[in-house]
């Protein structure tokens, strides 16, 4: 099925996403399984795509699924990725997977989150983060990276704010580079105004900067990993993020464990 498209459109597009990518006309070619000159007529409006090609290069130049149906409009193909709701039935499966997910994860954090930072679902122990925290920015739909940065969030009982949180803002700075999007510059240029001026170089745990948490208990260092539907065929899917907190030693999983079993004997 083919849908209108502006004359030239296209062109545009692959050439501001190949831009974008810092990929040559030759490299792309070779990944699509085209040549130079093809691409080069693409580019200049003088060929028009195939809806087959314009997959192949969407998925050459590393297009999210969003990215990929709007690259398809812009070729005057309709998208070929659908985009279902949360709650929709065809996505229950999924739904309880993430359930089982967060729940074996117990005793420590774990949330799966949207674009933006946008809270989904989370699993009990996520209440740690949210300890002491603003009414207003628990309030439904509840930003964790807002949450997490704020001055009113668990910004103030995180000891190496300056670091974690440009921790933060960097990977979103570098989603940002592949991907522009006008909404996620203005988020990061929100949580930058939450972070205080950057410190002397702190030592990380091998390859990862721990969140330092202040509790009752002590200090928390939690490090953090990230999991994402990579063969997804669904763009809701492939936008849902796991986000999973880990102890980064024993006094913390110590900590953790000891809260999760009162925990359990209050229910």
């Amino acid at each position: 099925m083919t849908v209108s498209a502006e004359p030239n459109h296209f062109a545009r597009e692959l050439r501001r996403w190949r831009t974008r990518r810092r990929v040559s006309q030759l490299d792309l070619a070779i990944r699509a399984d085209t040549t130079q000159r093809h691409l080069s007529f693409l580019e200049q409006g003088r060929s028009r795509p195939g809806r087959a090609m314009v997959v192949r290069l969407a998925e050459s130049l590393g297009l999210s699924l969003r990215e990929r149906n709007a690259f398809l409009l812009a070729a005057g193909y309709a998208p070929v990725y659908a985009e279902s709701a949360l709650d929709a039935p065809e996505l229950g499966t999924v739904r309880e997977a993430l359930e089982r997910i967060l729940e074996g994860h117990l005793p420590y954090p774990a949330v799966v989150v949207r674009p933006y930072g946008e809270l989904v679902a989370a699993n009990a122990a996520f209440g740690l983060l949210c300890e002491g925290a603003a009414p207003e920015l628990l309030e439904p739909p509840v930003n964790v990276l807002r949450l997490a940065l704020h001055p009113g969030g668990t910004a103030g009982r995180v000891v190496n704010l300056a670091e974690w949180g440009r921790h933060i803002t960097g990977s979103l700075r570098d989603h940002f580079d592949r991907s522009p999007d006008p909404r996620l510059a203005e988020l990061i240029a929100e949580l930058d105004g939450y972070l205080p001026e950057p410190g002397p170089p702190a030592e990380h745990l091998g390859f990862a900067v721990p969140l330092r948490l202040r509790v009752p208990e002590g200090e928390l260092r939690l490090i953090t990993t990230l999991t994402s539907f990579a063969t997804a065929v669904d763009v809701t899917l492939s936008e849902l993020r796991l986000e999973a907190f880990l102890p980064a030693d024993e006094s913390t999983a110590r900590v953790l464990r000891r809260r999760a079993s009162a925990q359990d004997r209050t229910v």
